[in-house]
């Protein structure tokens, strides 16, 4: 008789996910121990776990000789970049990657018109109670129709956001790392996306952004947090930026230079942005950033959703039934990439 297939969960999913996970195969043994560190499990729980579903745990090998795969909550695991788990050769690790694709999109699309059509100028008018005589020429707004718009980092983000686009007649061009191959091999929600690599105009390899983006009146910034990516949206590239263009960023701080980017905002080289994410969060309430009337900041939150741990949940099962089936699983972190 085949044993069962141990899998911990540390994140209470919905009771639906929950029975999803346990239909997959009548050999799966699930726990839910909601838990932030190693020591509020059991050994004896660790000892037996073969895969792990976890938010931020980073397993102590030694405790966990019977682990085969973990499949963390979300897309960002830059924070195991350097830990064992990823010289471990028997040890299969998952990210979250495509589960977030509809929010972080909607976010974006939201911001992009919010950017284009002044609503940073528009709200600090309103604080002052003024109605100036000057605001067509003030409030003028740049459309997204026909507007060109560049996607630098083709995830499933990107993707997402080029398909959220294509009613408005954009033109869309997308920097990704391998430029060779517009398929999308990770996972994605049915209907969203651009798996097929159907929605940009033009796709240019990563190391040419800083070209890309001299073109664009709209740049998203949606790469991962790696050893390549940290800085890689520097002061050249931000530079080279269209003038009167602006700047989305999302996915993690760090990529982008914001000492560069408060010059180019406070010199009006740019006409706005919104970040998501800093390389310091929280952002400090000294920061210069707050301050600009040209900006709009949020707290890391284009990722959030009710319906996430839903996502989150579907995208698992499918995994599993990958895992169970011998089959390639979805979303697998090559320690060659970090990501």
């Amino acid at each position: 008789m085949a044993k069962n297939i141990e899998v911990l969960t540390t994140i209470p999913f919905p009771e639906s996910v929950m029975q999803k996970i346990r239909e997959t195969t009548p050999r799966v043994h699930l726990t839910l121990h909601p838990a932030q560190k190693m020591d509020e499990i059991p050994a004896d729980l660790w000892n037996r776990t073969e895969i792990l579903y976890t938010d931020l745990l980073i397993p102590d090998l030694n405790l966990t000789p019977n682990l085969r795969w973990i499949q963390y909550h979300y897309a960002g695991v830059d924070f195991i970049l350097d830990s064992p788990l990823l010289q471990k050769a028997d040890l299969q690790i998952t990210t979250m990657s495509g589960a977030s694709a509809i929010q972080e999109g909607e976010y974006i699309l939201g911001m992009l018109l919010a950017l284009g059509h002044r609503m940073p100028e528009l709200i600090q008018n309103q604080i002052k109670h003024d109605w100036p005589i000057d605001r067509w020429e003030k409030f003028s707004p740049r459309e997204l129709t026909n507007a060109t718009v560049g996607l630098v980092g083709y995830g499933s983000i990107g993707r997402e956001v080029a398909r959220l686009l294509q009613p408005f007649g954009a033109q869309v061009l997308a920097a990704k790392r391998d430029a060779m191959n517009p398929l999308d091999s990770g996972y994605s929600i049915e209907g969203h996306g651009d798996p097929e690599g159907n929605f940009f105009h033009r796709l240019y390899p990563i190391q040419a952004a800083k070209s890309m983006v001299k073109l664009c009146d709209f740049v998203v910034v949606s790469l991962p947090l790696t050893s390549q990516t940290r800085g890689s949206f520097g002061e050249e590239e931000i530079r080279a930026m269209k003038p009167g263009s602006f700047l989305i960023v999302v996915s993690r701080g760090g990529i982008v230079d914001e000492t560069a980017l408060l010059q180019a905002l406070t010199e009006k080289t740019i006409a706005g942005a919104v970040l998501d994410v800093f390389s310091r969060e929280p952002l400090p309430v000294e920061n210069p950033l707050w301050k600009l009337p040209n900006i709009i900041l949020t707290p890391h939150v284009s990722g959030f959703s009710p319906n996430y741990k839903e996502r989150a949940g579907f995208m698992f099962v499918e995994n599993l039934s990958h895992y169970f089936h011998g089959e390639p699983l979805l979303n697998r972190v090559d320690p060659g990439r970090s990501y």
